[in-house]
């Protein structure tokens, strides 16, 4: 599947969950990222760590769309659909759609958030309100609380958190996460066949986030 989508450092605080801090700290560095950014992530993550779900959601949707600022692919990284690890984004502080979503990603299954509760949704939006025929490719993060349960939308258009029936501005077309890639958007729909590797940007992204601490 082709999918091209427009849109000295400190000691770590914590041992946080399954990062692999001292890797993370190498490749951060070696991106050329400022420490304050890492620290400033690092206290997100600690901070976050034991509250309500609620609240997780939102401490790293507001740490992401403040830290990241929206950039062009072909402007940030010198090619069309180039897919973010989170470290390269938070080095840069600069990223498209995927980037945020991606970086959202990583962080709430950090903190213990099921994968099985986050979908990674590639959908159409609508921009310039809802009389607007103009529409552009775009990816976000839902939060199922149950399998049946109406996901809560993390987004970088619209900043707070949403159900996803108060975004009509957005129509699905497919989601996935790290188990692969599903038939639907529903929360009990299933995955399809041929697990990540369908999916060859979200493939490559997952060996590269590995390979950085993840």
């Amino acid at each position: 599947m082709i999918l091209v989508i427009v849109c000295g450092f400190v000691q770590p605080l914590v041992n946080v969950l399954a990062l692999d801090m001292n890797q993370v700290q190498v490749s951060f560095k070696k991106l050329g990222g400022r420490p304050q950014t890492l620290t400033d992530w690092q206290t997100m993550l600690h901070d976050a760590n034991d509250l309500p779900i609620n609240e997780k959601l939102k401490r790293v949707n507001e740490f992401f769309n403040r830290h990241i600022a929206y950039a062009e692919n072909k402007d940030l990284w010198g090619q069309d659909d180039y897919w973010a690890t989170p470290l390269e984004s938070l080095s840069k502080t600069k990223g498209d759609c995927k980037g945020y979503v991606i970086a959202k990603y990583f962080a709430l299954l950090e903190l213990n958030v099921p994968v099985k509760q986050l979908r990674l949704i590639y959908v159409k939006a609508t921009i310039g309100g809802e009389e607007s025929s103009l529409q552009q490719a775009h990816m976000i993060l839902a939060y199922y609380p149950t399998p049946d349960a109406e996901p809560l939308i993390l987004d970088n258009l619209i900043t707070d958190i949403r159900p996803a029936s108060r975004r009509s501005d957005l129509l699905p077309i497919f989601s996935f996460n790290s188990e692969g890639i599903f038939v639907g958007v529903a929360g009990g729909s299933s995955v399809g066949p041929g697990g990540v590797g369908q999916l060859s940007h979200w493939a490559d992204l997952l060996r590269r986030a590995h390979a950085e601490g993840f």
